[in-house]
């Protein structure tokens, strides 16, 4: 576990530096990237996808809302759930940088030509399938 941790986080602290290049700190693109594709998310989904604790979260989408990159509206079947969703200038600035993911992981692959891009993601996701579901005890 410590190699694909380790491995996990110099990967992605490449990423990380054209961020703060671009002036966008990791949590705001994790929020971006998650809604992206989505016509919108709870706050409890979005801080789970984002690696983050809820109270953080509604702080993040605080300034985000500020910054006019996400919208917050009650459900409409349940009043007690918030949905964020992107805004325009929230879906350009995520589309952008999903252009510049997805550039960053087409040549971290290309630089192992021994192992197949489709194996390497294949088995990342089954390991995260695998341990999302919920254990039988």
């Amino acid at each position: 576990m410590y190699l694909l941790a380790r491995a996990s986080h110099r990967v992605a602290e490449e990423f990380h530096a054209q961020l703060r290049r671009r002036g966008v700190p990791v949590p705001v693109w994790r929020v971006l990237s998650g809604l992206l594709g989505s016509s919108s998310e709870t706050v409890t989904g979005l801080a789970e996808i984002c690696l983050l604790q809820q109270p953080t979260m509604t702080k993040l989408l605080d300034r985000m809302v500020r910054d006019g990159l996400v919208t917050r509206t009650q459900d409409a079947r349940d009043r007690r759930v918030v949905r964020v969703a992107l805004t325009e200038r929230g879906q350009t600035m995520a589309e952008t940088l999903a252009e510049a993911a997805r550039q960053h992981e087409a040549e971290v692959l290309s630089r192992h030509p021994e192992a197949e891009a489709a194996a390497i993601k294949g088995l990342l996701r089954a390991i995260l399938d695998r341990h999302d579901r919920p254990r039988r005890g």
